[in-house]
Parts: structure tokens; sequence; C-alpha cells
């Protein structure tokens, strides 16, 4: 195999021109059958497979650099810098993860996992080889979704300005997770299918150079800016903002990238290179369902169907089918999501009320000041999007949600550890985020049952207020205790003694284990759900502190503004001498792999936890 004689970075280039392509097959080949086992990122890698090969021939690695915007298709990057074997342990814990990293290779020149990134760390990569007198090559990777981030555009206005080389590939699928949406989107496609330009051009180019002086006509056009597609796509937007635009490429015609990079190696200037690929290329269920193989779960090769097909719903599930239900109820709830319809739920509420239904691609600050406009013009909005990337939106939920105190629900799926995405992605830091916000309040549901209570009132209540529940298959269990959501108030479980445990959303049926343990032990032990985070149930805890020897808060969010952390400031000014144990993940980053390993590994598994409290008692 001509995969297997590449064992570090710049071998492909001892690969001969005419083995090129079968190379490509091979890559796609080994890509399949490794995430069909490991699972991962499967359509954007396959689609970017050549463009990759493409930049590694016309590049000297790790001298040169390539930035990866979100890292999604950084899968063949890896195969062709020597980490073939590394497959084996893909997104495991120890393992390689899915996305670029410094530690793991020189050749992975910046950690990236969100979107709309790479402009701006690409421009400063320039800036530092500038400064420094250095003489090597930046490119920058982007998809066309991720060019609906507006951090995109603030990059490329300042790259506008530069007068030394930049490349940005645009790697155009027509698609972010799923289809992509809005005035860029539509831009791009005319360009895509703009077939009389592309047929004009070619025209004129044969014409010219069947002409005596047709070499120094091209050649005086190019170096001049004034390409011929200036006379029939006038006014483009990328040369408008003093990008020089080359393209559109066939993405998956290498010879045609090499030929088109270097020409953008030439440029004195930001130059934007529009690459055509199509995700998922090469394996037919992903090419016929790019979105459900964006990040597949293990799966079989022949038919392309999960190996391990979803038996119980999730909370993700669970959300969708109460907000098709509040739609039909009350006709001024509207839904957003920043790109992703399917991997929030929402989707069945698109095709159910699609007037009411709103997807402003991969921008979720303009998604929360959108949903402020709509609260203030009246209506319920409900903003579901990923518990890591609402991050993003920091600024616009405290300026434009919190201080006007507009009713906005955010709906905050992917809570705690997410697991194999790794450290971009774990959602470990929004209890401490939006707690720190005036106006904020948060909930989070012990079960399926209290997720479905928890929406409705979230969309009655009379402002912002976000519910967060975690990934994967909701909890079912203590279906009996399904007391009325009160706000600011918790529920107590068990009302016992010695020890009691309150716990935060998931880490009840946690709670439980350990309660039962305790027991075995010959402890009494109380169970509190918190239900919400803020405000804290202060009765609730002047109640624990009187009939409890020691307290104890588990939570799966960082330490740090987190609940325990709110626990401690309460019971220290009006309970002191309470005995207070707080169980959060570290004030860490937390990598990649399996969600047992890693609860275990941050200590907020049950035998962990027991320990813990069993070392206090004594």
């Amino acid at each position: 195999m001509i995969l297997e004689t590449i064992e570090k970075e710049n071998d492909i280039k001892n690969v001969a021109p005419e083995n090129l392509n079968l190379l490509a097959e091979e890559i796609r080949e080994f890509l399949i059958r490794k995430i069909s086992v490991t699972g991962g990122h499967l359509g954007s890698n396959l689609g970017a497979v050549e463009l990759t090969m493409a930049l590694h021939l016309s590049l000297n690695l790790p001298k040169d650099k390539i930035v990866w915007d979100v890292g999604h298709q950084s899968y063949t990057h890896k195969l062709l810098t020597g980490r073939r074997s590394g497959f084996e342990s893909l997104r495991k814990y120890g393992g390689m993860s899915g996305f670029p990293k410094r530690k793991e290779s020189a050749c992975d020149c910046f950690d990236t996992g969100h979107s709309s990134t790479s402009i701006s760390a690409g421009l400063g990569l320039v800036k530092a080889r500038d400064l420094r007198n250095e003489d090597h090559t930046i490119i920058s990777v982007i998809g066309d979704g991720s060019l609906t981030g507006g951090m995109a555009y603030e990059a490329l206005n300042n790259a506008a300005r530069i007068k030394k080389n930049f490349i940005i590939v645009l790697n155009d699928n027509n698609m972010s997770i799923s289809e992509n949406v809005g005035g860029m989107s539509k831009y791009l496609n005319n360009i895509r299918t703009a077939d009389k330009y592309l047929d004009m051009k070619e025209g004129i180019y044969n014409s010219l150079m069947e002409s005596r002086l047709g070499e120094p006509i091209v050649s005086s056009i190019r170096r001049a800016k004034s390409s011929v597609k200036q006379l029939v796509i006038p006014g483009m937007f990328f040369e408008d903002m003093g990008i020089t635009y080359l393209g559109p490429v066939d993405g998956h015609n290498i010879n045609a990238m090499l030929k088109v990079f270097r020409e953008a190696k030439r440029c004195k200037s930001a130059v934007l290179v529009h690459v055509l690929t199509q995700k998922g290329k090469g394996f037919v269920p992903a090419e016929k369902h790019p979105a459900r193989f964006h990040g597949a779960e293990p799966f079989d090769i022949e038919t392309g169907l999960p190996l391990t097909p979803k038996t119980k719903s999730s909370y993700t599930d669970v959300f969708s089918t109460v907000m098709c239900k509040l739609g039909d109820r009350c006709e001024d709830i509207v839904a957003i999501t920043a790109a992703m319809p399917d991997g929030t739920g929402l989707k069945r509420f698109r095709n159910m009320y699609p007037e009411r239904f709103f997807d402003v691609g991969i921008a979720e600050e303009h998604a929360v000041t959108f949903a402020a406009g709509l609260a203030a013009g009246g209506m319920k909005p409900v903003v579901a999007i990923y518990s890591s990337f609402l991050q993003r939106a920091y600024d616009q939920i405290l300026h434009d949600v919190c201080i006007q105190n507009l009713p906005v629900v955010f709906a905050i799926d992917r809570a705690g550890l997410v697991g194999s995405d790794g450290e971009t992605h774990q959602g470990i830091f929004d209890l401490s985020y939006l707690s720190s916000i005036p106006n904020m309040h948060i909930m989070a549901p012990k079960n399926k049952w209290e997720l479905s209570d928890m929406l409705k009132f979230a969309v009655s209540f009379a402002g912002p207020i976000a519910l967060r529940y975690p990934r994967g298959e909701a909890y079912d269990g203590l279906r009996e205790y399904r007391e009325p959501i009160r706000f600011g108030k918790a529920e107590w479980i068990y009302h016992e003694k010695d020890i009691a445990l309150i716990a935060v959303g998931s880490m009840v049926k946690t709670a439980l284990t350990v309660r039962e343990e305790l027991i075995a032990k010959g402890f009494a032990c109380s169970i509190v759900n918190a239900r919400f985070v803020k405000p804290v149930d202060t009765e609730m805890l002047d109640e624990a502190a009187r009939s409890h020897r020691l307290i104890v808060t588990l939570e799966e969010n960082v330490a740090s503004g987190g609940f325990g952390e709110k626990v401690r400031d309460y019971l220290d000014e009006n309970c002191p001498g309470v005995r207070l144990l707080t169980i959060h993940i570290p004030d860490e980053y937390v990598e990649h792999g399996n969600v047992e390993i890693l609860r275990q590994e941050v200590g907020i598994d049950a035998n962990t936890i027991v320990g813990r409290i069993l070392e206090c008692l004594r």
C-alpha cells in the first residue's frame, strides 16, 4: 500500500504523481475502516482528502503552517504527518485527539475545535512571521459554514490590509454540520454555478493563448489582478474587500489545486482560494446523509447504520418532543439554533412550524441578540445551543438579554462531560459563566420527566432563564418524585440525617448510588435535588445545616463559580461551623475519552465520592 510508505511529514512528495489518486482512495478506505470502529468526524474528512494532499505537496511542514478551522477535517493531515498508528486510539482517553493539537505534533501549529477562528489565528502567525523576518507560508483552511461566523469577517477585514503573502483556503462543500443557510451560502452558490463565467473565462484564456502574444498578455493580466472573472462577475465580495480571489477550483483534482496554490504563493497580499468539495465523498451513506456522518458513532461499513442502535430516548429527544407540544399550544414560542437543527433536536419543530424556526448559521452571538429582539417584540424565544458553544455569546447574554431582563430561554445541550471531542467541547463551564450574570436564572433536571416540566416552566417565566442538560440517554428513574417546579426551590428526595447530598442535574443519579453505599456502611443519608443553581434555595440549606453533620454538593461543573462555591459562601456567612464537602470537576481542561473514564479521572464518580465522604467524616 502506498499509504504505508508515508511515515512522516513530506513523505507524500516521494509518491509518483500517477499514484496520487490511488493514495487518495487508500486514505478514504483507511478512514472509513477506522472510524467505523472508533467513531469520529467522517464526512468532513472524506471530503477534504485531495485538498489536504495538495496542501502537503505544496508546503514544507512543519516550517510552513496549516491552520485548520474547527479541525473536523484534519484526519488526513494526521495521516500524512506520521500518525497512522494513532487511529487505533482515536478520541479515546490517552489516545490521539480528533482535533489538531500542538502537543501532538510540530505539524499542528494551532489548537482548534470551535469554528470561524482559523483566519484570525493565521493572520497572527503571518504577522509573527513578518516581525521575526522569517520566510514561510501560512495557510488557513476554513469551511463555507464557518464563514457565517462573525469572527471570520473581522479577520478578513484585517487580512485585507496586509502586504505579505497569506493564503486562505475556502473549503466549500455547501455544509456546516447541517446544510448552510443565509446570504453567504447563496453568494457562494452563485459562484459555484456560474457556468457562463467559467466558460467565458476558459474561452478568453484559450483565445489569448492561441494568439502570438498570448502568454505575455495572460501573465500581465494575472500580475495586475485584473483577471477575466472581473469582466464577467463585477464587484466580487472578496476582491472588493481587497483580498485576491482565485477559483473556484475542483477540490478533488489534485493537479488543479497544485496549480492554483503555486499561483497563490506568488501573491504579495491576502489571497483566498475557493475550493469546491463534496462532504462524505467516497462513502455512499455519507454522501447521501452528510449531517448524520458529521460526527459518527461506530457503524457497519456495508450499510452505514450504527453498530449500537439507539433504544432509549436522549435528553435532546425529550427536549424535541416537548418543544413541538409547546409550539402547538403557544403561537408566541419561537426556536433558534446556530447551524444545528439536528444536534439540538429542533429539526421536528422546524418541520412543524417553519415560520417560527430560525437557523442563523454558525453565529451564536447573533442568535442570542436576535432572540433578545424577538423577546422585546413580544415573542417567547427558545435558544438551543451546546454548552461549549454558548460561551461564545457571553457578552450578548449579559448585555442584550439580561440587562433588559428579557424572557429568553436558553436550552443548553451537552452540559457537563461530553467525552470524545475533548477540551474544546466539554460543557463544564456554563454554571460558572452564567451564574455570574445578574438577572440570569439556571435550572438543571434530574431526569427526563423533570426536563419536560422545567421547559414548560421556563417558557412561562418572565425573565432570562437557562435549562442545562447532559448529552446522551435520558435518566428515567425517580419518576415518582415529580413535585411541581417552584421558582428557586429544591426538592427533597430522601430526608434523613447525618449526611445531606445536594446534587445538581445529572449528579442526582450518582447521588442515589452514593447513598446506597453510605447506608450499607451505617450512615443515614438525605438526597436533595437542587433543581435551581441560581437562585440557590437558602431555606433548604438552612434545614440541611440544622439536621445534618455533613453537607455534600455534587455538580458536573468546574469548582470556580460553580454551585458548591455558592453554597459555601452562604453557609460560611449564615451557618458557621457546618461541615461542607464540594464535589466538582477540578478547575482545569478535561481531555477526550469515554465519559465514565473521565468521571473517574476528575473524581465525580460514585466510588470516589464515597471515599471522600468517609475521609471527611473521619
